[in-house]
């Protein structure tokens, strides 16, 4: 289920009759829908808090009808654990058992849990939108949405710019680059979300470019959906704004990052409770200056010749920039872990580990 922004995703995605999003061979695909700016993160919260509540009824439902839908299946619906494809695959293969048996009674309990036995399947809530809306206009409600604990995954198209809007500089924008209302050069760094949402300790992060690592991109999805809790990913999303050849976008991508000038990183919080570090510096040591990066692009290119001092104090001040950001994340990337103090009783499961204080494992979302 995806929350959308307004934006160019809100643009290409919803733009009949052609669409990016498809359904498979047995009708299943996205549900989509769009928002505003300033509410797409609580409009896919409210996503998630609906998905939640129906889920919690079905199950005392199937609680109640045990004796009726038979022991096995019904402590097999409970306690699938649909931490991946094929586990969910047969749980929806229960969940079709469970409706034959179901139409087969006149009782009103199992007349509810047929109209909402698909609610036992786990839903994956996405939001999506791009830096403007995460950045800025929606950022409060971003924070809101990482606090809550829920499992949500936000999904940010960082083009660094308000692309859908004519180009404006947002938070996002990096230094140096011209935009409307930055038409010296952005003199202020950019705006370091993924920390921000690090700080938490309970969120999955994510920052990736697909052109330069696919492989790490995918990982990253695979380990955000799988997380039951908060997660954001952070894409660079390159866009004819940024004044290139988009016919070479991926391979740009991959200087950007050869350059340092963005970094590759995941942050696992279950990675701590095994005692490891949870941050992994997936980007390696910068191999290229971020020259090379900022000459690939009209936005910084046009410095140059409007404001030639100015361009050279802010290019080498982003040469700073990447070479600090570098340093800082590889310093606590090679922290070691510590394995988490004792918790109390009401922060622990069945056996006895810690969980994820503040996820969607809390009985009380409140």
């Amino acid at each position: 289920m995806i929350a959308n922004a307004t934006g160019c995703s809100s643009i290409y995605g919803g733009n009949l009759p052609t669409t990016p999003w498809a359904k498979n061979a047995q009708g299943r695909g996205p549900a989509w829908a769009n928002s505003l700016f300033e509410d797409n993160a609580e409009f896919g919260l409210g996503f998630r808090v609906s998905i939640d509540k129906q889920t919690e009824f079905a199950r005392e439902l199937v609680h109640k009808l045990a004796p009726t839908i038979g022991p096995d299946i019904a402590a097999a619906l409970l306690t699938a654990p649909q931490k991946d494809e094929s586990d969910i695959h047969l749980q929806r293969e229960r969940v079709a058992q469970l409706k034959e048996i179901l139409k087969r009674q006149d009782s009103p309990e199992a007349k509810q849990l047929l109209a909402i036995a698909d609610m036992l399947v786990k839903k994956s809530v996405w939001i999506i939108g791009g830096d403007g809306w995460a950045y800025d206009i929606g950022y409060g409600g971003l924070d809101h949405v990482l606090a809550s604990g829920r499992n949500v995954n936000l999904l940010v198209l960082d083009t660094e710019v308000y692309s859908n809007t004519g180009g404006q500089a947002s938070k996002s924008t990096p230094r140096a680059a011209v935009a409307k209302f930055a038409a010296g050069g952005k003199p202020a760094p950019k705006k370091d979300l993924g920390q921000m949402a690090m700080s938490y300790g309970n969120v999955y992060v994510a920052s990736v470019a697909m052109g330069a690592k696919d492989e790490h991109t995918l990982k990253a999805f695979l380990e955000a959906e799988a997380y039951d809790g908060p997660s954001i990913i952070i894409a660079y999303s390159h866009c004819i704004a940024h004044g290139i050849n988009m016919t070479t976008a991926m391979s740009d991508q991959k200087v950007a990052v050869e350059s340092g000038q963005w970094l590759l990183y995941r942050y696992n919080p279950e990675r701590g409770l095994l005692g490891e570090n949870p941050l992994s510096l997936d980007s390696r040591t910068p191999t290229r200056r971020v020259k090379n990066f900022l000459e690939q692009q009209t936005r910084f290119k046009m410095l140059t010749q409007s404001k030639p001092d100015d361009a050279k104090r802010l290019w080498a001040q982003c040469q700073h920039d990447a070479e600090t950001r570098f340093a800082m994340y590889e310093y606590l990337a090679q922290r070691k872990g510590e394995r988490p103090p004792t918790s109390p009783p009401d922060l622990q499961n069945a056996e006895g580990q810690p969980t994820l204080v503040g996820t969607a494992k809390e009985k009380n979302h409140d």
